[in-house]
């Protein structure tokens, strides 16, 4: 408890005029879950989502006084499947530990991993205009060996295992190992749909084959289907709950060098990180560029 609130108690019910704590509005804690959800964030990136991230805002946004419900902002195109996870388990985990609603609010896009994400909350609602599901899978990546004989570079990889250089973006295409990259993607992708099944239940009004087609659709046909609970902004869906209410906000840690004010540019990193950051941040565009942002 702060000093102010410790103060206003103390005053409560003494001086006429100041209100008691229970007359105090209910308390809606916001996180926002913004950009590519990668294991490895970029130290200069500030749109990336990983556990280690997030974690500090979630507790700090789950340990708040008079809760009334948790917030999820969601703007993101997908990224790693097993962060999305994991970060939907300690959501859960923490909503069933303080018995407090759950609502995810999509902004531009929640697809993919994103709308993983938001399967975490107990009812999702969107903008009209959002860009919501793509419940699929996908790799991307860059065949570089081509550069690397310009350059006069010859790539030499040596292994135990013939199985351990799978897909080398430094080596051409081998058909076994895109057959193995399809059977994981199958996996994942099957395991995906389980759990939107189990969160969204008998809410989903679609064909399965529809649904999880890695389609995506806007908030308003994303309601139709059952993927959200409906339309509307954060602040109206809020208002019609709660009427008046409070908001604080739980922000993620930002990357080290973006804390520093170097997150202008790649160069803080060294020649040596050039090409790789130049290639990291081409994916993490190709990622919003897919649905049009």
């Amino acid at each position: 408890m702060s000093l102010a609130d410790k103060l206003t108690d103390t005053l409560a019910g003494r001086i006429p005029g100041i209100p008691e704590r229970t007359d105090r509005p209910p308390l809606v804690a916001v996180v926002k879950l913004h950009g590519v959800i990668t294991p490895v964030p970029s130290p200069i990136s500030r749109g990336s989502i990983s556990l280690a991230g997030v974690e500090s805002a979630l507790t700090r946004a789950f340990g708040s006084e008079r809760l009334a419900a948790v917030a999820l902002v969601i703007n993101s195109p997908g990224g790693a499947p097993t962060q999305s996870a994991l970060i939907s388990d300690r959501i859960r985990g923490l909503a069933e530990k303080k018995k407090v609603p759950v609502l995810a609010f999509c902004e531009d896009v929640a697809a993919s991993g994103g709308y993983w994400l938001a399967c975490a909350a107990d009812e999702i609602y969107a903008h009209p205009t959002s860009m919501v599901g793509s419940i699929g899978v996908i790799s991307s990546g860059f065949g570089l060996g081509g550069v690397l004989e310009k350059l006069g570079v010859e790539r030499r990889v040596h292994t135990a295992g013939d199985r351990k250089a799978r897909l080398d973006p430094f080596k051409p295409e081998k058909p076994a190992d895109v057959k193995w990259l399809k059977e994981l993607q199958g996996e994942l992708h099957t395991q995906f749909a389980d759990w939107v099944k189990e969160r969204r239940g008998d809410k989903l009004t679609g064909p399965e084959k529809e649904l999880f087609s890695g389609e995506v659709w806007t908030g308003a046909k994303a309601a139709e289907l059952g993927l959200i609970d409906g339309t509307g902004t954060m602040r109206s869906i809020l208002t019609k709950r709660f009427g008046e209410f409070e908001v604080t906000v739980a922000e993620p840690k930002r990357p080290l060098l973006a804390r520093l004010g170097m997150g202008g540019g790649i160069s803080a990193l060294g020649t040596s990180s050039t090409l790789m950051g130049l290639l990291d941040a081409m994916e993490n565009r190709a990622s919003w560029s897919r649905y049009g942002l």
